[in-house]
């Protein structure tokens, strides 16, 4: 099949959206851990497999198929028609430009699937043991708070997907270019896209965790009351209550999530790409 350069923004979201949907499969659980740590700053998991079982691990994946079908095919498909349209493709382009494609998929991405988001969130956060379905959990907060229910901690979640997906691609594009030009792999072999994928996930978890908490924070409030005014006041309540240490709560399950998941969705995506006809990133 001949080379098509590159797909087109429709093309790039639904292949986007198959790799989404396929890895969130395996890195749910991890994900499920993280959220719990962040909620209640601790995690026993003998204690969650005695008390709610293996199954509870995946706890909100109907949630999770929902907000990547409709988030990661805007952040990580958008990426390229974006970074072409800031002229950002060549292997000399700057950086920043880079960084502002990334980032611009992300934002546009977070406002699709914020409403998913909350509910996978509030899922996964549920100890209880008697989690609500999908449907009746949208009904809730519907019924208690309205449509904006489910755009709570939309800022939070922009912030968020702004900078994660800005230094994922950005790092994952600028690092594949140097580990080309240092070891002469072609920007399609899988050692230079593992090696690319894994370095933009730690710099993600780097930049990212702080906003990760706040988003979980906010998102994770009660359906029938509101216990922050928005992201500054979060901000500002658990630095106070609980010290800076507490916006990294979670930092290395977070990067055991964002490792295997950046790298599994990027050499995913790249391998949809390249058997479609298209370039790689």
């Amino acid at each position: 099949m001949s080379t098509k350069n590159s797909p087109g923004t429709l093309g790039s979201m639904g292949m986007a959206a198959v790799t989404a949907l396929t890895v969130v499969n395996f890195t749910h659980p991890i994900e499920v851990v993280k959220t719990r740590l962040q909620v209640s700053g601790k995690f026993s998991a003998n204690e969650f497999l005695k008390k709610e079982g293996v199954s509870a691990l995946w706890k909100g994946i109907q949630s999770a198929w929902l907000r990547e079908a409709s988030y990661t095919s805007v952040k990580l498909g958008g990426y390229g028609p974006i970074r072409k349209l800031y002229g950002a493709e060549g292997k000399d382009a700057p950086f920043f430009l880079k960084f502002a494609a990334g980032s611009t998929s992300g934002c546009l991405g977070s406002m699709f699937g914020n409403p998913f988001d909350v509910c996978k969130t509030m899922q996964m956060a549920d100890s209880s043991g008697k989690e609500a379905s999908l449907p009746k959990l949208m009904s809730r907060i519907l019924k208690d708070q309205g449509p904006s229910g489910f755009y709570r901690g939309i800022s939070a979640n922009m912030a968020r997907a702004t900078v994660l997906n800005g230094t994922k691609m950005a790092c994952y594009d600028s690092i594949k270019g140097m580990v080309n030009t240092q070891t002469g792999w072609d920007r399609k072999d899988p050692r230079a896209q593992f090696i690319s994928a894994i370095g933009a996930g730690f710099f993600m978890t780097c930049t990212v965790a702080p906003f990760d908490m706040l988003r979980t924070t906010l998102m994770n409030q009660p359906t029938d009351k509101k216990l922050y005014k928005g992201f500054a006041d979060a901000a500002v309540t658990i630095f106070k209550n609980q010290g800076p240490l507490a916006f990294y709560r979670g930092f290395f399950p977070i990067w055991g999530r964002f490792a295997p998941q950046a790298t599994l969705q990027l050499i995913v995506f790249e391998k949809v790409l390249t058997t479609c006809g298209y370039d790689p990133i």
